[in-house]
This record gives structure tokens, sequence and C-alpha cells, in this order.
């Protein structure tokens, strides 16, 4: 299966926080599932880096890149049709990032792994 997870859920994975979900770890964990990671993300994080709401032990230019490899984690491109999904996406949910994911994640039709519940008001599976 594949699997898109949202930016707390791949924060939360890495850095092995208790907040992530005994059940989110183990499809994260299963080798069966390819793992992705929307750029919206990598520019969420990149944002909260450079203003001082995100930090990490090695830079974030390091940092992130070593871990998507060391996890087996894959890019997820912003594409045209993803952005185009946005002009029909009702606003339950107004954070820019996580509209952009849950359109590729209905486009894509990938689950998306997030503990994040006003994602369930759009027509995505969620997992966590």
């Amino acid at each position: 299966m594949r699997l898109l997870l949202d930016t707390h859920t791949f924060l939360w994975f890495i850095l092995d926080a208790p907040q992530l979900s005994a059940s989110a770890k183990a499809l994260i964990e299963n080798p069966a599932n390819k793992r992705l990671l929307s750029m919206a993300s990598i520019w969420e994080m990149a944002i909260k880096t450079s203003n001082g709401k995100l930090t990490f032990k090695q830079p974030f230019e390091v940092f992130i890149p070593h871990q998507l490899r060391l996890n087996g984690i894959e890019l997820l491109a912003i594409e045209l049709p993803h952005v185009m999904a946005l002009l029909d996406l009702p606003f339950y949910h107004r954070d820019p990032f996580d509209r952009l994911i849950i359109a590729q994640s209905l486009v894509e039709q990938h689950p998306l792994i997030t503990v994040d519940s006003a994602f369930a008001a759009y027509p995505i599976q969620t997992m966590w």
C-alpha cells in the first residue's frame, strides 16, 4: 500500500515521539508499504526551521535528506493536478500545507496517516 505521511506524522516517526500511535508506527514500519512525504511537508518544515519554530540536532539540509534515505521515505512532488484539485476543495481546513496534502491524497488515492481530525471532512482515507 502507498501511504502519504502528514508532516507531524513524519516528524513524530523520525523523532520516535510518543505521540505517534502504535498503529501508525506499524503501518510506516511495514516493509510492504511504500511511504511518501509531500514536498509541501518539506516546504512547511523549512519555513518552521527558518523562523525558529522547529529545530533539529543537525542542520535541516543534512537531517531531513538523511532521515528520508534512512527510513525509505520517498518524496511526492507537487504536480499540476494536485494544485488544480484545490479549486474544488472545501475550506474545512484552512492551513495551505494541509490543504495541498489533502489534495495530493485525493488525486493520488493514497491513504493519509494523520492525527488531524479535520481531514476526515474530506473524501480521503485517513489512518491513525
